[in-house]
């Protein structure tokens, strides 16, 4: 393999790991209606013609517009991992559905002219969404490359759910939040992890040395890319070929506890912590707890590492209905279809938020006053609105409150957060407040 091949490839393979990866300062122009995947032909044809095939050999096969194609057939171009929805029956949802949604207005973040929720979907290149309201679904859309039948990669809504099964975990006396992780994964006992607490990772308090900068060739993201790629690596490679042996290589900078800092790094810690207190890995353990027994409709899968073990930092695809099912599971503490999945004490953590200051330190201007728990994200409003979130615009929002919840998938040129929540925020909020005062 050619050093500049093997390059692409991990650029490729970065842009999917990436948790707040951006793209290039000329940003594409290309409107949601202009870049739909359908319209421009990707991977059509029996062969598709040479310039509509896409590869995960190719570097830029999760590059815009390309990127629209792929976040609903990472199955199709790397190794999976499969969550079982299991052989009972599906159970629906009961649906009402309102079209006067689509004209609710609201003002974006930062000003700017009113727009409706109808445009907003445009805006943030919304491939699907759903709303529901007291279990209800109330509002179905899909374009570009999903439909109800399909899977769309959730990123790093991924996150939340390592971080779910771990509070769950932890209410359940499984583990201790107070112990080290040295001394549950004795392998990462040399490093960065070592004396840091479950606690501090799950909150992502952590004081370690990585860097998800992509503008810098040497930040340790490119590393932890290459160890978790599935390609052949150069020969000449001989670094980590895992996404748990890149853990054991990193290293210790600050003080735990002190900061938070977004770093993908923590969700595979805690999904190590995981497998060795269970077990099971993260994919068997969402399995075995949630999607066999929430009536989903629709088997899930992780993408995976050359050793097969998924990737709990943003591997996680889905159809959206379930993952709405998950959001609603969480806004009735646990309980779904009248069963209790999960402990209580487990939602009540994550709701409760983590801590604003650490919080604040990181810099989120659009999210001043959330906080970070469980690997949630919490807005401390007077909702007590709470979300994961997912580069490219994916989003699971539950607000209490209203009895609501939102999921979404999209494929928004920018990875980052920053682009779409100015739209997304308020958006979301106006949904809210209409449903909170429509009749029932």
């Amino acid at each position: 393999m050619s050093r500049h091949n093997a390059l692409a490839m991990l650029i490729a393979l970065a842009a999917l790991l990436a948790p707040s990866a951006s793209q290039s300062a000329e940003e594409p122009t290309m409107t949601a209606s202009e870049s739909d995947p359908v319209k421009l032909g990707w991977m059509l044809g029996s062969p598709p013609p040479a310039d509509k095939l896409i590869r995960f050999t190719d570097g830029d096969y999760f590059s815009f517009p390309k990127l629209r194609w792929t976040a609903c057939h990472f199955r199709q171009l790397m190794p999976t991992v499969g969550v079982a929805r299991g052989a009972q029956a599906p159970v629906p949802f009961a649906r009402k559905i309102d079209d006067a949604i689509d004209a609710l207005t609201f003002t974006p973040l930062g000003g700017g002219e009113a727009m409706t929720w109808a445009e907003s979907l445009q805006a943030n290149y919304t491939d699907g969404i759903v709303v529901l309201h007291d279990g209800v679904v109330v509002y179905e859309r899909y374009a570009g490359c999903l439909d109800e039948n399909g899977q769309h990669g959730a990123m790093s809504v991924t996150k939340s759910l390592t971080g779910l099964l771990g509070e769950v975990l932890v209410a359940e006396g499984v583990i201790d939040e107070t112990q080290r992780v040295g001394a549950i994964v004795p392998e990462l006992a040399d490093s960065g992890f070592a004396d840091a607490t479950v606690k501090q990772v799950l909150e992502m308090t952590t004081g370690l040395r990585y860097s998800e900068d992509y503008a810098d060739p040497d930040a340790e993201v490119w590393q932890y890319s290459a160890a978790g790629s599935t390609l052949p690596r150069p020969a000449s490679y001989t670094g980590p070929r895992s996404y748990f042996e890149y853990l054991e290589t990193v290293r210790k900078e600050g003080t735990h506890g002190k900061t938070f800092g977004y770093r993908t790094i923590n969700t595979d810690a805690l999904a190590w912590i995981i497998a060795r207190k269970t077990g099971k890995s993260v994919a068997q353990l969402l399995e075995e707890r949630i999607w066999r027994r929430m009536g989903a409709e629709q088997d899930a899968y992780y993408t995976v590492d050359s050793s097969g073990y998924p990737y709990a930092g943003g591997g996680f695809n889905a159809g959206l209905r379930d993952l709405a099912r998950v959001g609603q599971l969480v806004l009735q503490g646990g309980v779904i279809n009248g069963e209790r999945l999960l402990p209580e004490a487990a939602i009540r953590r994550i709701r409760a938020g983590g801590d604003k200051a650490a919080f604040a330190q990181a810099g989120y201007t659009l999210l001043d006053g959330w906080s970070y728990r469980g690997m949630w994200w919490v807005s401390h409003d007077t909702h007590g609105a709470f979300m994961a979130r997912g580069v490219h615009g994916q989003a699971l929002y539950i607000d209490p409150a209203a009895h609501m919840v939102i999921a979404r998938f999209g494929s928004h040129p920018v990875a980052s957060g920053s682009a779409n929540d100015p739209v997304t925020l308020p958006a979301f909020r106006a949904v809210a407040a209409y449903l909170m005062h429509s009749p029932k």
